[in-house]
């Protein structure tokens, strides 16, 4: 690929991301699920856990895969698995294990073998940009239910009655996007060759300033303690995060009432749209201003925002803003791991340490949606539910400060300290 033309792979992988980021549009298929299957919240919400599990398994995977054969192969493989997992929901869906295992485990398992393949191929590219385009890159799976959240609405449509029908008939339809434009995107991705680097970009003068770190791979990695600094960093904010977005669209219909101008949906896109533009954003910030400070600014506004403008609120226009403000402090988080990861330990090997290092997305996104859905079911059954949403609100706001915390003590790592790590 001409230097030239290594904005066509970032195009691509945008594209290919935001197909990925129908995972964020769950919350417009949980009242559907419920109301045709008689499911509870936290059934519901099942399969959006189990799909972050299973992306997060696959991501580790596909990280040392695609390091050894290449991002054309890996990231077909998780196009195909994607289109499968959501073909067999549509013929198993109604069934909550069934769906459980199409949509949470072979499609997650889909979308994290194709959405690592990208990212590491944008991170060989583009060393002198390289928070800029992993932003841009991750915009795309931010931005995926801007999309999505609108046209599955419409898929699934109001009428409850007729729910058990269009819940096939969209996975179906899912399936055969997914299929094209998925595996179609991942045949323009490929890595440059060795020694390449863009034309007037210094590599020493990049180490200098300290936009390059070391050149380890996984087993050196986690050796150090900077790198479960960051992966504490990234489960607290991705926690918030994928909380928000789970709850995103039950919230808008249930807290914000009457006063909602606009459907969940519509709501979870106008979020997706701010998560996007943070990935870009704060991907932009952390060239100039250094990584530690957007993960400190991201885990502050997100903290704010639980703590503050999201308890209590009963308007649409407080609690679509909390949601969005929520959405672009996550994105950021999004955008700056990958670049960090690269910084830190080096972009030879970021596709596997960047997969371990999404654990802690994963784990964020298994264990703190269920429990946050937990309490908001039981205050639901209570008739307390503002409160059930003020307690949780108030638990994500904790999470963001030990998030500032756990920023605040990031430190680049020394090849003295990586050696001894190594021996």
């Amino acid at each position: 690929m001409p230097a030239a033309n290594r904005w066509v792979l970032a195009a691509a992988a945008v594209v290919l991301q935001m197909c990925l980021g129908i995972i964020y549009a769950w919350a417009v298929f949980r009242a559907p699920l419920e109301q045709a299957y008689g499911w509870s919240e936290t059934m519901s919400i099942a399969p959006y856990r189990w799909s972050i599990l299973f992306f997060t398994l696959a991501m580790i995977v596909a990280g040392f895969w695609q390091d050894r054969k290449g991002p054309r192969l890996v990231a077909s493989v998780g196009g195909v698995l994607l289109s499968a997992g959501c073909m067999l929901a549509s013929f198993i869906g109604a069934d909550h294990s069934g769906l459980v295992f199409s949509y949470g485990v072979l499609a997650g398992l889909g979308v994290g073998f194709a959405y690592v393949t990208p990212i590491a191929a944008c991170v060989k590219w583009f060393p002198d940009k390289r928070g800029m385009v992993v932003g841009l890159a991750v915009m795309g799976f931010g931005m995926g239910s801007l999309i999505f959240a609108p046209l599955l609405e419409s898929l699934l449509g109001k009428d409850p009655a007729r729910f058990a029908e269009t819940l096939p008939a969209t996975f179906r339809m899912l399936s055969v996007l997914f299929l094209a434009v998925v595996v179609g995107c991942a045949q323009l991705f490929r890595v440059p060759p060795p020694g390449w680097k863009p034309e007037g970009w210094n590599p020493a003068t990049a180490v200098a300033a300290g936009g390059v770190g070391l050149e380890c791979g996984p087993r050196v990695m986690v050796a150090t303690w900077q790198f479960w600094a960051i992966w504490a960093a990234y489960f607290l904010l991705s926690s918030v995060g994928l909380t928000a977005i789970g709850e995103a669209a039950p919230l808008v219909r249930e807290l914000a009432g009457t006063s909602a101008v606009m459907t969940g949906g519509v709501a979870l896109g106008i979020m997706s749209l701010f998560n996007g533009l943070g990935r870009l954003g704060w991907g932009a910030f952390s060239d100039r201003a250094g990584h530690r400070m957007a993960m400190l600014g991201c885990s502050a506004i997100a903290a704010i925002t639980c703590a503050v403008l999201l308890p209590g609120a009963s308007s649409f226009t407080r609690v679509l803003a909390g949601i969005c403000l929520v959405g672009f402090c996550y994105g950021g988080a999004l955008a700056v791991m990958p670049s960090i990861t690269a910084a830190f330990f080096g972009p030879k090997n970021i596709g596997a340490n960047y997969g371990i290092l999404f654990t802690a997305w994963g784990a964020a996104g298994f264990v703190v949606p269920r429990y946050c859905a937990t309490v908001i079911e039981a205050a639901k059954k209570n008739g307390t539910l503002a409160a059930g949403y003020h307690q949780v609100f108030y638990t994500l706001a904790v999470l963001g400060v030990l998030g500032i915390a756990a920023a605040a003590v990031v430190r680049k790592p020394t090849p003295a300290r990586a050696a001894a790590g190594s021996a």
